[in-house]
């Protein structure tokens, strides 16, 4: 087997020259980095009144036993910070279904709630909830259930496109 290659390191430079210069041309966002760090200017774009909505119903059973939703639904924008959060408080930046002990446990000495000034909540009422009035985006919907004494903690991350109204269970 023989190798050509005289004539290759001309070709490859070519080729490694255009690759740098398009590079060098690429434009840069315009918005602020999203490094994992909280940045009020990461959350800034939740704050923006919208047509989008998320409907929403708390569906969840475990061990035979149906959970029902206490208090509020957290509605938190999806950013660098709250992905990185909900990865360490729920093991996924997806969904989860964590006993809330866990949740407390993991989040025990937490420092930086700045982000709570972006939360949204809404009461839940007969397992259902809704938010209105929503920018486009990425969000984490968070709700506190219980069945007897056990209290779980249900996150799940929806999208809101196009204005449109979003159908979500929690649970399901």
């Amino acid at each position: 087997m023989s190798f050509r290659l005289a004539s290759r390191p001309i070709a490859l430079s070519a080729a490694l020259i255009g690759a740098l210069t398009l590079a060098a041309c690429a434009t840069t966002p315009t918005g602020p980095v999203d490094t994992g760090a909280f940045s009020a200017e990461a959350f800034a774009w939740s704050t923006r009144s919208g047509q989008a909505a998320i409907e929403g119903r708390v569906a969840f059973a475990q061990d035979g036993r149906d959970f029902h939703c206490v208090g509020n639904v957290g509605l938190i924008p999806d950013t660098g910070y709250t992905r990185a959060r909900m990865q360490r408080l729920y093991g996924s930046t997806e969904r989860a279904a964590i006993p809330a002990a866990v949740v407390r446990t993991r989040s025990a000495g937490e420092q930086g709630a700045d982000y709570r000034s972006f939360e949204r909540a809404q009461a839940c009422s007969a397992d259902a909830f809704s938010f209105t009035g929503l920018p486009d985006g990425g969000w984490y919907l968070i709700s506190p259930v219980k069945a007897g004494d056990d209290v779980m903690v249900l996150m799940k991350r929806v999208q809101t496109r196009g204005g449109r109204m979003v159908s979500v269970t929690l649970g399901g």
